[in-house]
């Protein structure tokens, strides 16, 4: 018999802890992983997007801190919607719409000076 691949054979944790300040704006974020030897890492935003199972819809926590400048915003939406374009041909393995979706990555690059233009 092959190897059952659903079964969990491991756990890892991901903590996000989010510092909030009198106005519930969050001014600090970190995360850590449960397997990492460095303890928590500060970052600037964070999107997370959960499929939901039973509902079938998409749950989404975006979050950025005062400190976060327009120009790494910009930055950070580029890599994002890069990495998006990429594991959306890796699941589906649509090439044609894979390559439209990076048209618009490579646009919003340019529009954002995140890229030079061409």
């Amino acid at each position: 018999m092959g190897k059952d691949t659903n079964k969990v054979v491991q756990e890892n944790n991901i903590q996000l802890t989010v510092g909030l300040n009198a106005d519930r704006t969050p001014v600090k974020i970190e995360w850590e992983a449960s397997d990492s030897q460095n303890g928590p890492e500060e970052c600037k935003a964070m999107l997370v997007s959960l499929f939901d199972k039973a509902h079938k819809d998409t749950l989404k926590i975006d979050l950025w801190t005062l400190e976060m400048q327009v120009n790494e915003m910009d930055r950070f939406m580029y890599q994002t919607l890069r990495g998006l374009a990429d594991t959306y041909y890796r699941a589906t393995n649509n090439q044609q719409l894979s390559n439209d979706f990076m048209r618009f990555v490579q646009y919003f690059g340019e529009k954002t000076e995140t890229l030079p233009k061409k």
